[in-house]
């Protein structure tokens, strides 16, 4: 009788090691065809759109070479896949040593301090130029993420592209952000864009994490499409 027992439980264990390892093989092979998929959407998608836009890029490289001093396009070290750098491209839409002057405001300006420390940016930037301004309202200042996208350093979605500095902010979601490449958008744009404080963002990122798939992407990537029509807000 006992050993009619071990036979049954020994049966019961393998049927449900079987069951286990199927489950995670399922895991596996979803997030390889998710991955590759995805990857696929971003070159064909990218190339692409560097292609149609290249005549709009043109005229916005004018424009930001008319309005104000410097070059058109914006170069800053970002924290990519994994937690390696890359250089994030955008079009300039601020005045020439922004970041200088952004920490000798945040010295004198205790109000500006606060709003910075919470929200990571300011509502009503005196960085911006008026071309930038442009730009912002309608988010074509990220048009040269696109490049940054065919390149294989970011996404058309996925989490915040984090600046160095932030290191120590993102703390705790850091293992979270770094498991996904940065996005052109992201879950946290469509949540409320640039209405949503930094520590909202971090959240809205890990979530994002857990529930990413082909399907959320492609939501994302529509509703982030109406918030630009829309202009809710810069990314």
């Amino acid at each position: 009788m006992n050993l009619n027992r071990a036979v049954d439980v020994t049966t019961i264990n393998g049927v449900n090691e079987i069951k286990e390892k199927q489950n995670e093989y399922d895991v596996v092979v979803t997030k390889r065809y998710y991955l590759i998929v995805k990857r696929l959407c971003d070159l064909i998608l990218s190339f692409i759109g560097l292609v149609l836009l290249s005549p709009v890029f043109l005229v916005i490289v004018i424009l930001i070479k008319i309005d104000s001093k410097g070059p058109a396009f914006f170069v800053q070290n970002r924290i990519g896949k994994n937690g390696k750098l890359f250089k994030l491209y955008k079009f300039r839409s601020m005045v020439l040593n922004a970041d200088e002057i952004l920490f000798k405001m945040l010295r004198e300006d205790e109000v500006m301090r606060d709003e910075y420390r919470i929200n990571k940016k300011l509502k009503d930037d005196p960085r911006m130029t008026r071309v930038g301004l442009f730009l912002r309202k309608i988010s074509l200042d990220e048009l040269p993420q696109l490049l940054n996208i065919f390149l294989g350093d970011m996404s058309f979605i996925g989490p915040r592209p984090y600046l160095e500095r932030e290191l120590i902010d993102i703390d705790g979601y850091y293992d979270y952000i770094v498991a996904c490449k940065p996005g052109l958008s992201g879950l946290w744009q469509v949540s409320g864009r640039s209405n949503v404080t930094f520590e909202s963002r971090l959240k809205i990122d890990k979530e994002y994490y857990y529930i990413k798939s082909l399907k959320m992407d492609t939501k994302i990537f529509f509703d982030t499409i109406k918030f630009v029509v829309k202009k809710e807000g810069a990314m």
